[in-house]
């Protein structure tokens, strides 16, 4: 049974009294937009009906969507587990806006209706038991991807380290061969070779290009610091210990910058999920409660009426 135009335009009246000493400007004309538009059932209607249909689109696709993320399916895989989790937070907000507008349908429809009970299915239980759904999954994931993101940055700390050791081995190694005459009887032959190449113009038969020249007059010079400290072996130990130094400071580095990225990204999602789950179960809550209130009254009518 629909409510007679002159009430809700009663009610409306009041709304702009009501407000006028606060916001004149923004509550008459709110108030002339909802006379124009709840005045007419088929406008109200046609409105409830696309806020459900856009709603509902809402709700399947981001579920659709949240599926082909999960695809394939890896959940030993601690970066499976945080890919995952940092998409789904990502798009957390999109079924809480689907919610929302299939909740507000309803409440388009009990404006203009006298009967608050729907006609049809309604859409609002299995919304709402969604809404709880949601607010658990998200409210899981916080844990699971702070845990899963300290797993990651101790692996990525222990391959830090493992390259580093490697990385001092082979200056070590490299250092340590400058000190064989041998190897330093080939540095000079090699500074030999790149001089006569880059006198005559030709490099193994071929013109030398400009780009071979550079690359050629760069290798020279490294050799030639090689060869100037492969004399003086207080020098080699002393280039040793600056490229040791040099490394331990690049390392340093890298440790602090995965750290601040594992930082980062735990309070992104951690905070991001924590609050989609608040939301979520909020939602559903106490929309689960107020149909129950609804059905305990709509009884309570029939009970009476009897």
């Amino acid at each position: 049974m629909r409510k007679p135009i002159y009430l809700i335009e009663a009610k409306i009246g009041r709304l702009e009294s009501l407000s006028n000493s606060r916001v004149p400007c923004a509550a008459r004309l709110l108030g002339h937009i909802l006379t124009k538009i709840m005045s007419s059932s088929k406008v109200s209607s046609f409105t409830s009906l696309c806020l459900k249909t856009i709603g509902g689109i809402l709700v399947l696709t981001s579920l659709l969507d949240y599926l082909t993320l999960a695809i394939p399916f890896q959940f030993s895989d601690s970066q499976w587990q945080i890919s995952f989790a940092s998409q789904m937070v990502d798009r957390g907000i999109v079924p809480m806006v689907g919610i929302s507008f299939i909740v507000l349908s309803y409440w388009v429809e009990s404006i203009i209706s006298q009967d608050s009970d729907s006609k049809g299915f309604d859409l609002r239980l299995p919304a709402f038991c969604l809404s709880l759904l949601l607010g658990v999954v998200f409210f899981v994931l916080v844990p699971l991807h702070l845990n899963n993101l300290r797993a990651i940055s101790v692996q990525n700390l222990a391959q830090i380290d493992a390259s580093t050791e490697e990385a001092q081995s082979l200056i070590s190694q490299r250092y340590e061969q400058l000190k064989n005459p041998q190897n330093a009887q080939l540095i000079t032959r090699r500074i030999s070779d790149i001089d006569q190449a880059l006198n005559s113009g030709k490099l193994e038969g071929q013109t030398i290009n400009p780009q071979q020249r550079e690359q050629l007059t760069s290798t020279k010079q490294q050799l030639e610091g090689l060869s100037q400290s492969a004399k003086n072996p207080a020098t080699i130990d002393a280039r040793r210990q600056e490229a040791q130094n040099k490394l331990k400071t690049e390392t340093l580095a890298q440790k602090k910058r995965a750290k601040s990225q594992a930082v980062k990204q735990g309070l992104r999602v951690g905070i991001s999920s924590f609050l989609l789950s608040i939301g979520y179960l909020l939602m559903g809550w106490f929309g689960l409660q107020s149909s129950n209130n609804k059905v305990a009254k709509t009884s309570n009518k029939k009970s009476s009426s009897r």
